[in-house]
C-alpha cells in the first residue's frame, strides 16, 4: 500500500486522518460478516472469501499425513535410512470378492485366481446398487501377513502425492486401535481435530450439503473395535457435532446415517467379515498376498538391491538364486504368498551376507523376534460384541496363546524329530480339551486368522517334505518358515510353557502358601506373646514350601540348560553345515546334486541357539511388548547351569562346524562375561573348509572381542574358508588374539598383503606363525608385506608356498631377514624361484642368527643349483650353524630327512595345484632318486632309495588316474 502524502495545510490533514480510520473500519467490518457468514451457513461464501482459505488447511494435512505416514518401523531400517515407500512397497495381489464368498479360505499361493484382480482406485468406482448419491462403503480383509497395513500406508501416501483417489480432496486415516482405547465421548469434527489439529472445523465434514462426497475415511484394523449395529447399543445420529463414543460414531458413519455422501474404505481380519452386516458393505475386497514370483521377485530386488547391498557384488546373484528357488514351487514359494515372509526372508538374506560393523548388532533371534513384533505388535484376542468378559481376558496377548498353541506343537516336533503334522495332530495340541463358548470362539478367530501364518500344506515338489508326509490322501502341514519352528519351540521351552502337571501344581500351591504366610505372620507375631511357640511349628512347615518350590524351578531351569548343551553338540548333526548354512539353504535351496542319503532325525540345530538368543535382554523387552515375558531369574538360572555344560562339552573335540555353532550361539547369546568364561578354555579355533561370510566373520570378531587383553588362541585355522579382502578387515580384531594364523587357500591378492602388514605392525598383535600358501599374493603383494619384517619381532614361521612369488621377491626377502632375528623356518616352496635367487636367500638364512629350515622345492631349479644349495647350507666352519635346505626328495647322493613331509604336502594340496607342473616335479624327483641309487653302493640305502621312489610312483600315478576339477 502506498504511503499518504504529507501535506502541510492542517485542514487537509484533518481530513485525511478520519478518512483513513473510516477504510479501516470497513476492512474490519469486512472481515467480520466473512467470519459470520461462515458460523451461519457452515460453508465459506465464495463471494467474500478466496479459494486458498478452504485449500491450505488440505494441503497442511497432506504434507503432515505424508510425513507421518512415511516413518518406517525400526526394523525397516537395517535395509538403509535412505529408502522411500516408492521403492520398497510392493502391491499384494487384490482380488474382488462377491458377498456370498467372502468368507472362503484363501486361494493356493500355487493356483491361479479365477476372481479378476483390482486397484484400490477400482474398488471405489460407482455401483449400481449404491448410486444415489451415497458414498461407498469398501471392507478389506485378510489374514495375518497379508499386507493390509502395509497397503494402507502406501494409499495414504500414494494420495498425498496425488498418485491415486484423486477424486477425494479429504482423505483422513484411523487407526481402530486408538479408537478403541478412547474412553471419553467425542463428535466427529472434534475426533478428527483432536487428531488433525488442522481440519479443525473444516466445512468438509461439517453435514451440510453434499461435501462430504469428497471425503474418504480409512478405519485400520477393525478387528479391534467392538462394533454392534443393534439400535439398541448404538443410537443414531447424523449431526458431526454431536459427541458419542468412537465406535458408536463409526456405527454410524457406515449405516450412512451420518455423513452418508462420504466413502469409507475399512481393513479387517476375515474372522471379523461378520462385524459389519451385508447392507452396509457395498464392496467386498481381499488381500490375497503375492502369488506370482514375480511380484515376489519384484519385493526382494526393491529390498536387496537398493542401497549399500547394491553395490555388493554378490547381490544380483543372490536375487537369482532366490528366484529360481521360488520358480520350482518350493515350501518357501508357499511361504512368500505372504508379504511378511518375503520380508523376513529379504531381512535374512540382508543379515548373512550384508554385515555392516559399524551398524548397531543384529541377530538371528533378534530378526525373528522383530518379526513376530512387526505382525502381532498389540494383537490381542478379542471378544465377541457385548460378551460380558474380565478385560484382563479380553486383553490377552494374541502371541502368549500362539506360544502356547502352535508352539506346543513345534516343540513336540523338535522333540521327535518330525517337521510335518497332520490335520489330527494339529486338532490334538491346536484345538486341545473341551473349552468353554468363549475359548471355543477365541479358537475358531485364531484357526481363521492366524493359524495360516505359521502352517502351511506340503508342497509335493519338494521331495524331501513328501516323504516325510506318508501317507496318500492325508493332507499334512509343515511351517511356512523352518527356523520358525524351531524359535516358537524355544520359546515355549524358555516361557516354562512345558511344565509338566505336577510342577504346575506346586507353583500355584507355593504361590497360595506363599502370600498367606506373609499375611499371616504379621498376625502371629503379635500373639505369639501369649501362646506357646510349638503351635505355629506347621506354619513354619509351610514357609519351607516355597523355598522348595525354588528348587524344583532351579532344577527345571538347569535341564533347560542341559537341553540346549546336548542339542547343540548331538553326535548325529556332527558333519553337517553349520546352522548358518542351514538357513541359507532353506531359503536359496540346494543347487546342484543332492545328497543321496539323508539323515532319518532331523537337524534342529537353531533350536538351541534360539533359546540362547532368547534370554538376550534386547529380546525379552520385546517379548514383553508381545505380552511374553522371560523373568530375569528365570535368565540367571539357565544361564548359570548353561555355562557349566558349555565349558564341559566344549574341552571335548568337536568338528569345525559344530565349534561354529558354538561361536554363533554365544553371539546370539550377547553376554560378554559368559562368552568370555566359555572361551577361557579354548585354546584353538579351528574352522578349516568352512564356507565364512559377513556375518561368520562379524561372529568370530564379536565373539573373541568379549576376552580379556590377556587371552591368547594358541592356533586359529582358518584355511580354505573362501575368505576375501573385507572379511579379512573385518577379522583383523580377532587376529590380535591368535598365536599361530592359517590363512591358506583363501585367494588373497596384493591388495590384501597390506592389512596383514598392518596386523604385523600391531603392538597387540602376538602372531608367531602365519601361513598364507595357495594365495596369489604375487611379488607386489609378498614385497608389501615384508615391510613389516624389520619392526615385527614375534613371528617365528612364515609360509609363502604357491603365491606366485619372483627371484624379485626372493631378494627382497634376502635384504629383509637381517632386520629381524625372531625367525626360525621360512616356506618358499612351489613359487618361480631361480637357482641365484634361491642361493642369495638360502646365504641370507645361513648368517641369519636364528633360521634353521627353508623350504625351496618345487621351484625351476637345476640340478647344479639344487647340489649348490645343500652345499651352502652346510656350516663352512666347524662352529657354524647348518641350516636345512629342502629343495627335493634327495640331497646330493643321499636321501632327504623329510622327504616324507614334502611328498604328504604334494598329495594334499595337488588338487588345487597345476597338475602338469605338479607330474613334472615328481618327475625331476624320480631322477634324482634314480641317480642318488646309482651312486650308491650300501645294499640298504639303495633299498631305502626305492622304497622312496615308489612313494614318489604312488603319488604321481594316483594323479594321473584323477581326473582334473572344473
Amino acid at each position: 500500500m502506498s504511503r499518504v502524502p504529507r501535506s502541510s495545510d492542517p485542514r487537509l490533514s484533518s481530513l485525511l486522518l478520519p478518512l483513513s480510520q473510516l477504510l479501516g473500519a470497513c476492512r474490519r467490518r469486512k472481515r467480520r460478516v466473512e467470519v459470520s457468514l461462515e458460523t451461519a451457513t457452515g460453508f465459506h461464501c465464495r463471494t467474500f472469501c478466496s479459494t486458498s482459505s478452504e485449500t491450505e488447511p488440505l494441503e497442511i494435512h497432506k504434507k503432515k499425513v505424508l510425513l507421518w505416514f512415511s516413518h518406517r518401523p525400526q526394523e525397516e531400517k537395517q535395509f538403509g535410512g535412505h529408502f522411500s515407500p516408492e521403492t520398497m512397497d510392493v502391491d499384494p495381489l487384490i482380488l474382488e470378492r462377491r458377498a456370498e464368498e467372502r468368507a472362503g479360505p484363501l486361494s493356493s499361493p500355487l493356483q491361479t485366481v479365477s476372481s479378476p484382480s483390482v486397484t484400490v482406485e477400482q474398488l471405489f468406482e460407482p455401483t449400481d446398487a449404491w448410486s444415489d448419491g451415497r458414498g461407498l462403503n469398501v471392507l478389506l480383509y485378510g489374514a495375518v501377513g497379508t499386507g493390509k497395513s502395509t497397503l494402507v500406508r502406501k494409499v495414504v501416501g500414494d494420495w498425498c502425492i496425488g498418485k491415486t483417489l484423486n477424486q477425494f480432496k479429504l482423505l483422513v486415516p484411523f487407526s481402530c486401535e486408538d479408537l478403541g482405547s478412547q474412553s471419553k465421548v467425542a463428535s466427529l469434527r472434534d475426533l478428527v481435530s483432536r487428531k488433525y489439529l488442522h481440519l479443525r472445523q473444516h466445512p468438509l465434514l461439517s453435514g451440510t450439503g453434499t461435501q462430504a462426497k469428497d471425503v474418504l475415511f480409512v478405519f485400520n484394523g477393525m478387528e479391534k473395535m467392538n462394533l454392534d449395529f443393534r439400535i439398541g447399543a448404538s443410537e443414531l445420529c447424523s449431526d458431526p457435532n454431536e459427541p458419542l463414543p468412537a465406535d458408536v460414531l463409526m456405527v454410524n458413519l457406515l449405516r450412512k446415517y451420518l455423513l452418508p455422501e462420504a466413502s469409507i474404505l475399512v481393513t479387517t481380519r476375515q474372522s471379523a467379515l461378520d462385524s459389519i452386516p451385508q447392507k452396509y458393505v457395498s464392496r467386498y475386497a481381499q488381500i490375497s498376498g503375492f502369488t506370482d514370483p514375480e511380484r515376489q521377485r519384484a519385493y526382494f530386488s526393491s529390498r536387496l538391491l537398493q542401497g549399500s547391498a547394491a553395490r555388493s557384488p554378490g547381490s544380483h546373484c543372490l536375487v537369482e538364486l532366490l528366484y529360481l528357488n521360488l520358480q520350482r514351487e518350493s515350501q518357501l514359494g508357499a511361504a512368500c504368498f505372504l508379504p511378511s515372509y518375503c520380508w523376513l526372508t529379504c531381512a535374512t538374506l540382508h543379515l548373512l551376507h550384508f554385515t555392516d560393523t559399524e551398524a548397531p548388532v543384529r541377530t538371528l533371534t533378534g530378526l525373528y523376534t522383530s518379526f513376530l513384533r512387526l505382525n502381532f505388535g498389540g494383537e490381542v484376542l478379542g471378544t465377541g460384541a457385548g460378551t460380558n468378559v474380565p478385560i484382563q481376558e479380553r486383553n490377552a496377548s494374541l502371541m502368549l496363546y500362539v506360544v502356547r498353541t502352535v508352539g506346543k506343537l513345534a516343540f513336540d516336533g523338535v522333540t521327535n524329530r518330525r517337521t510335518a503334522f497332520s490335520e489330527k495332530e494339529l486338532e490334538q495340541w491346536i484345538g486341545g480339551e473341551t473349552k468353554t463358548n468363549e475359548e471355543l470362539r477365541q479358537l475358531a478367530m485364531f484357526r481363521t486368522d492366524v493359524l495360516d501364518f505359521f502352517l502351511a500344506p506340503v508342497v509335493e515338489s519338494d521331495v524331501y517334505l513328501a516323504e516325510e508326509a506318508v501317507g496318500k490322501g492325508k493332507r499334512r502341514y509343515v511351517f511356512a518358515v523352518p527356523a520358525m519352528q524351531e524359535y516358537l519351540a524355544a520359546l515355549y521351552v524358555v516361557l516354562g510353557e512345558n511344565k509338566s502337571a505336577l510342577e504346575k501344581l506346586t507353583s500355584q500351591v507355593s504361590a497360595a502358601i506363599g502370600q498367606a504366610s506373609e499375611d499371616v505372620n504379621k498376625v502371629f507375631d503379635v500373639i505369639s506373646i501369649f501362646i506357646p511357640r510349638r503351635v505355629f511349628a506347621v506354619f513354619n512347615i509351610l514357609k519351607l514350601f516355597p523355598k522348595l518350590y525354588e528348587k524344583i524351578s532351579s532344577h527345571n531351569k538347569g535341564s533347560i540348560a542341559k537341553t540346549m548343551a546336548s542339542e547343540l553338540f548331538r553326535t548325529e548333526d556332527s558333519y553337517n553345515e553349520d546352522v548358518l548354512d542351514q538357513v541359507e539353504q532353506s531359503l536359496l535351496g540346494v543347487h546342484g546334486p543332492r545328497p543321496k542319503q539323508r539323515s532319518e532325525d532331523q537337524p534342529f540345530e537353531l533350536y538351541p541357539i534360539f533359546m540362547g538368543g532368547l534370554l538376550h535382554y534386547g529380546n525379552r523387552v520385546l517379548l514383553q511388548q508381545l505380552g511374553c515375558s522371560i523373568q530375569s531369574n528365570t535368565v540367571a538360572q539357565i544361564t548359570q547351569a548353561l555355562r557349566k555344560y558349555l565349558v564341559r562339552e566344549i574341552n571335548k573335540p568337536q568338528p569345525p562346524e559344530e565349534l561354529m555353532d558354538l561361536l554363533v550361539l554365544l553371539y546370539e547369546f550377547q553376554n560378554p562375561r559368559v562368552t568370555a568364561e566359555v572361551l577361557a578354555s579354548i585354546r584353538a579355533i579351528k574352522l578349516p573348509n568352512i564356507r565364512m561370510t559377513p556375518l561368520k566373520c562379524f561372529v568370530l570378531s564379536s565373539v573373541l572381542a568379549c576376552t580379556p587383553a590377556s587371552y591368547h588362541l594358541e592356533e586359529m585355522d582358518l584355511s580354505s574358508c573362501l575368505l576375501d579382502l573385507n572379511m579379512l578387515e573385518m577379522l583383523r580384531p580377532a587376529f590380535r588374539h591368535t598365536h599361530r594364523l592359517n590363512l591358506q587357500s583363501n585367494s588373497f591378492g596384493p591388495e590384501s598383503c597390506v592389512i596383514l602388514r598392518d596386523l604385523l605392525l600391531d603392538p597387540v598383535s602376538s602372531i608367531t606363525s602365519l601361513q598364507l600358501c595357495d594365495n596369489p599374493l604375487l611379488e607386489s603383494g609378498a614385497c608389501a608385506l615384508l615391510e613389516a619384517l624389520p619392526e615385527n619381532q614375534s613371528l617365528t614361521h612364515l609360509s609363502l608356498m604357491h603365491t606366485g612369488l619372483g627371484d624379485r621377491a626372493a631378494l627382497e626377502l634376502a635384504q629383509r631377514l637381517q632386520q629381524h632375528a625372531a625367525l626360525l623356518e621360512l616356506n618358499v616352496a612351489y613359487n618361480n624361484i631361480g637357482d641365484n635367487a634361491a642361493l642369495a636367500l638360502v646365504d641370507a638364512c645361513r648368517e641369519h642368527p636364528s633360521i634353521h629350515t627353508v623350504h625351496l622345492y618345487l621351484n625351476p631349479l637345476s640340478d647344479v643349483g639344487k647340489q649348490s644349495l645343500y652345499v651352502r647350507g652346510v656350516p663352512k666352519s666347524q662352529g657354524g650353524r647348518r641350516v636345512k635346505v629342502l629343495a627335493s626328495v634327495t640331497e646330493g647322493t643321499d636321501i632327504s630327512e623329510d622327504w616324507h613331509p614334502i611328498l604328504s604336502v604334494i598329495r594334499k594340496n595337488a588338487s588345487s595345484w597345476d597338475r602338469q607342473r605338479v607330474k613334472e616335479q615328481l618327475k625331476v624327483f624320480l631322477r634324482d632318486l634314480d641317480w642318488g641309487r646309482q651312486q650308491q653302493q650300501n645294499f640298504w640305502k639303495r633299498l631305502h632309495f626305492r622304497r622312496v621312489e615308489k612313494g614318489v610312483r604312488k603319488t604321481l600315478q594316483q594323479l594321473e588316474k584323477e581326473a582334473p576339477p572344473p
